[in-house]
């Protein structure tokens, strides 16, 4: 029985104001195996992502079961659903003999999930800067930088998430959100970590959120007290990320006193190799 195995990072986007476009892959992983011939029934999530791969590749459907297992926890904005889509993926590509390169495979998993901030710093490493139809911009981010998460004990539904978002806002608000995520963009490029303060606020869809994750504000403002550069809600959350070059425990025990519910924290770095076989 042909078995394999695929590593893929979780993730932090939209970093606040890079709505659908900032994101950076994260140092835990999640292991997905796939095993050729043992036949067992598939959670959509793996059945479509399967669909997709051989109407593409062009090659002949065959059973398979797989697994996963790891530190990326689901429905917390950290990626756990393109560790899911990416591993299959790149399993059903290794077991056929490579027919799709890395590019679209994550095209692939990008038009799964709708929308490629996610997708594309898993697949890649590093901070990205991915637009759909467009190649991916990246760069590799410097160890130094500490990643501190406060992951709360209650999951948010990227639908549900998406919900909340207004259908429009003010250029104002447009302009300043678009102004801070030039900034980000621009402090990663130029490994000038520091220059990130006071640029993760937006008005996209974070201050939209705050019923979902009413904590968000007092825990971004107790990891910057504690010395954090600044601070952003993971993905669509629920998980709170802070970002510093010092004392991260201190940070992390900060957030966690701020977070007023049960919740744990995880301190990691960038992850700038991207998905491989195990």
């Amino acid at each position: 029985m042909n078995e394999v195995s695929i590593s893929v990072p979780g993730t932090t986007a939209n970093l606040g104001p890079g709505y659908d476009a900032l994101g950076i892959a994260l140092d835990v992983r999640n292991k997905v195996t796939v095993r050729e011939g043992a036949s067992m029934a598939h959670p959509p999530i793996v059945a479509d992502a399967a669909d997709l791969f051989f109407t593409t590749s062009g090659k002949p459907p065959f059973p398979f079961s797989w697994e996963i297992e790891g530190g990326v926890p689901r429905s917390r904005g950290m990626g756990s659903s393109v560790t899911v889509r990416l591993g299959i993926l790149h399993a059903l590509n290794e077991l056929t003999g490579q027919p799709l390169h890395a590019d679209q495979l994550f095209e692939l998993c990008a038009r799964l999930e709708g929308h490629p901030d996610n997708a594309a710093p898993a697949a890649f490493g590093g901070f990205t800067v991915a637009k759909t139809g467009a190649p991916t911009l990246r760069c590799e981010v410097d160890p130094q930088l500490a990643f501190v998460l406060l992951i709360p004990d209650f999951e948010v539904a990227t639908p549900a998430a998406r919900a909340a978002l207004p259908k429009t806002i003010t250029h104002r608000d447009a302009a300043a959100s678009c102004a801070n995520a030039c900034r980000v963009t621009a402090a990663f490029t130029l490994r000038r970590y520091e220059l990130l303060a006071g640029c993760f606020e937006d008005w996209l869809h974070q201050p939209h959120r705050l019923h979902l994750i009413p904590m968000l504000h007092d825990v971004i403002a107790a990891g910057v007290e504690s010395g954090a550069i600044g601070g952003f809600l993971s993905g669509s959350g629920s998980t709170i990320c802070c970002v510093t070059l010092r004392d991260p425990q201190t940070v992390a025990a900060a957030m966690l006193a701020a977070a007023g519910s049960n919740a744990r924290t995880l301190v990691t770095t960038a992850d700038n190799r991207g998905t491989f076989r195990v």
